[in-house]
C-alpha cells in the first residue's frame, strides 16, 4: 500500500498547484466566471480523493486488515475518479465545452465504488 500513499501525496500535492494555478493564472482566463467555480470544484474532490488515498495506505498497513485487494481497487477507482471527474471539469473549466461534463458522473460513480469497497474492507 506503500503506492497508494505516494500517489495520494503525489496527487495532493498536485491538487495544490492546480488550485494555486486557476486562482492566478487562469483568473481572468476562463470562458465565463462560472467556470472558475467549476475549476474549484474539480480541485476540491480531487485534493478528497487524494487524501482518501492516504487513508487506504494507512488502512493497508494495518496488522487486522492486512493488505486487501479489496483495498487496492479502491485506490485504483480514486485514482480513475480523479482522472475522469476532476479531468473533466478541469478540462470543462478551461475550453468550454459543455459535452465533457458528461464524462463528470463517471467519475463520480469511481469516487462512490472506491469508498464503498473501503467500507466492506473494514467491516
Amino acid at each position: 500500500m506503500t503506492v497508494a500513499l505516494v500517489l495520494g501525496a503525489s496527487l495532493a500535492l498536485i491538487a495544490i498547484v492546480l488550485g494555486a494555478f486557476g486562482a492566478h493564472a487562469l483568473k481572468d482566463k476562463f470562458p465565463e466566471p462560472r467556470y472558475a467555480a467549476i475549476w474549484e470544484t474539480a480541485v476540491q474532490y480531487h485534493m478528497y480523493h487524494a487524501l482518501g488515498l492516504i487513508i487506504v495506505g494507512i488502512l493497508g498497513y494495518d496488522t487486522l486488515l492486512g493488505v486487501s485487494t479489496i483495498l487496492q481497487w479502491a485506490s485504483y477507482l480514486m485514482v480513475a475518479g480523479i482522472v475522469f471527474f476532476s479531468g473533466s471539469l478541469y478540462i470543462l473549466a478551461v475550453t468550454g465545452v459543455k459535452k465533457l461534463g458528461a464524462i463528470t458522473p463517471i467519475g463520480g460513480l469511481l469516487f462512490i465504488a472506491a469508498w464503498a469497497c473501503i467500507i466492506v474492507a473494514i467491516i
